[in-house]
């Protein structure tokens, strides 16, 4: 039993791929109120529930509360990607994964974002284990999952499935740095 907290179906498919052939059935819980905007939110959960369903796996819908994320993201709107904003950011996203977890009487969680190029492998894990230790009886499942061969499969079932493939990890502060990046 895993609930996996996922960002989006292009980060998730390769994984949910692997757990399945590794006889692990996962829970889906789609919480992201960092995407910006809710047009972009709506279109990758979108993606995210359509592939969910299609392999016959449950998806639990978190609240999107994009006000408080930027609330609690105040004074660090200028630091760069892979900065404090992002530890944050994953912090407030598996607090509430971790607390649903035990809700569920899920043992462990685990998050489709280590999968992401755009993110900090040891982010993911300080924000995952930080976490597990606030809420107690639940571990967080650290996974390098870009390895194995996971990205190039995750490459391949994006093509598959025609999944919207974003080109920014989801907040208007990674918008305006990626596109940023491009001009120069």
């Amino acid at each position: 039993m895993l609930l996996l907290h996922t960002c989006c179906a292009p980060c998730s498919a390769a994984i949910i791929e692997w757990l399945l052939a590794n006889d692990i059935q996962p829970t889906l819980y789609y919480y992201n109120p960092n995407i910006f905007p809710r047009k972009e939110y709506d279109i990758r959960k979108a993606e995210c529930t359509r592939y969910a369903h299609a392999l016959g796996l449950e998806i639990i819908d978190g609240d999107y509360n994009h006000e408080d994320w930027c609330r609690k993201m105040q004074g660090l709107e200028n630091e760069p990607e892979r900065g404090k904003r992002c530890l944050e950011c994953f912090r407030m996203r598996l607090l509430p994964t971790a607390q649903l977890a035990k809700k569920l009487g899920f043992p462990r969680f685990a998050t489709t974002l280590a999968s992401s190029r755009w993110k900090s492998l040891d982010q993911i894990a300080e924000a995952g284990h930080w976490a597990a230790n606030q809420v107690r009886e639940v571990e967080f499942w650290e996974k390098n999952w870009r390895k194995g061969g996971l990205s190039e499969r995750r490459r391949i079932l994006l093509a598959e499935n025609g999944f919207y493939n974003q080109q920014y990890c989801g907040c208007e502060f990674s918008m305006h740095s990626t596109s940023s990046e491009k001009t120069t």
